[in-house]
């Protein structure tokens, strides 16, 4: 029999971490529009970066896994507190096209500040996100082993077709047109730009819908947990959680199979290190997935018997509570931030106001400052987010009106 008292435990685990990865999150958009050269260089090539600037961005890997996995948990969560099926599958739909909406409108506003629809916008997790709940409004129905074994096969074999490529920027002038397997390609495996409205726009697929999707079906086989008692659930996540993380090691020494980026010897054991952690992310593979998710589910597990109270935990259990509105809140302010600084600076921030594809070509010299101000950037985010989604969390708590429950 469930208690409640364990119930919310099980809820305060789920969010905690939730805000954890989400206040990340705000870490790594603020690197993008903060930091200079970031939109230029990318922080994991071990050519060119420093481990300050590595492990700022690599610490940032786990946010979109984790959101996407606790998004199925909490899928399961609904249904195991009661929704029926027909309930519960209108909303992951309708709630699923509203985020595809979102992606491309406020989203995409948010990214870019402006309204210039010759780049359409960036396909990425809230898109990723929508596609898998309108999947998940369907499998629902499904046994659950079910819906969990074909998530766990998804992720594990997905990377044996990493060999199969298409020219992924034919959305380009010079390109030839794709053909219809070409773009069914881009959105379901391999990230790409694809032209849309007869070619007088484009979208980039930054986030293909595989493995992403097997990503959440896992997450909500594995709200079942919640339904053990306490000390089994506990155990099972640390023991899930630890395999994980254990594969994952073993897998990338080997070094043959789980990621289309083989790790190799460096100039010092510290990069090599670096090359070893440096999995692929898009689309993310099977060594991505195993390092960001099997710690997850220690955290989960260790966290299970919190009960909210401590300053550390309720900070990030506000955030967790409210994760779409924290998610556009945060773009606001992370691009905000890039362009009060930089002009306070005395730099030109139109470049700010670019489409994402225009912003790293047309910075000017100078734009941008060092990680310590990426820092203290982004602490101050957390510190004018906290307030805004503590009041939003408190509103939805009072007031169960169901628009409430889409953001």
């Amino acid at each position: 029999m469930r208690s409640d008292s364990g119930l919310k435990q099980r809820i305060n685990s789920v969010d905690f971490l939730r805000g954890v990865v989400m206040m990340i999150m705000l870490l790594d958009h603020t690197r993008e529009y903060v930091h200079a050269g970031a939109l230029q260089s990318d922080p994991t090539n071990l050519e060119t970066t420093t481990v300050a600037l590595f492990f700022t961005r690599w610490i940032t890997h786990f946010c979109a896994p984790i959101f996407v996995f606790l998004a199925g948990t909490s899928i399961y969560l609904q249904k195991h507190n009661g929704k029926s099926n027909a309930e519960l599958s209108r909303f992951l739909w309708t709630r699923g096209l509203w985020l595809i909406f979102l992606e491309f409108t406020v989203v995409r506003f948010l990214i870019v500040f402006n309204l210039d629809y010759s780049f359409f916008g960036m396909a990425q997790v809230i898109w990723v996100i929508g596609v898998s709940m309108i999947a998940m409004a369907a499998l629902i129905y499904a046994p659950v082993t079910v819906v969990g074994g074909v998530g766990v096969a998804m992720i594990f074999l997905h990377n044996l077709f990493d060999g199969i490529q298409v020219p992924p920027n034919v959305a380009f002038a010079g390109q030839p047109p794709p053909d219809l397997m070409q773009s069914l390609w881009i959105i379901l495996h391999q990230p790409g730009v694809l032209p849309i409205v007869g070619g007088a726009s484009k979208i980039f697929f930054a986030y293909p819908l595989i493995p992403w999707i097997g990503v959440m079906m896992t997450g909500y086989a594995l709200g079942v947990v919640y339904g053990w008692d306490t000390p089994v659930r506990r155990k099972w996540l640390l023991v899930l959680g630890t395999i994980a993380t254990i594969l994952f090691v073993v897998i990338r020494v080997i070094n043959v199979y789980g990621d289309p980026v083989p790790w190799s010897q460096q100039s010092s054991t510290l990069f090599t290190l670096l090359s070893f952690l440096n999995t692929t992310k898009y689309p993310p593979s099977l060594l991505f997935l195993l390092m960001t998710l099997g710690p997850a589910l220690i955290v989960l597990s260790l966290t299970d018997a919190i009960d909210g109270k401590a300053v550390w935990q309720r900070v990030a259990i506000v955030f967790g509570r409210v994760p779409m509105f924290f998610y556009l809140l945060q773009w606001l302010v992370a691009h905000s931030m890039g362009v009060m600084l930089n002009y306070l600076a005395g730099v030109d921030v139109s470049y700010l106001f670019k489409n994402l594809l225009e912003m790293g070509q047309t910075a000017p010299p100078g734009h941008g400052f060092p990680l310590w101000v990426v820092y203290a950037a982004w602490i101050a985010g957390l510190i004018i987010l906290y307030p805004l989604c503590k009041w939003y969390g408190d509103l939805k708590q009072r007031n169960k009106h169901w628009p409430l429950s889409y953001l």
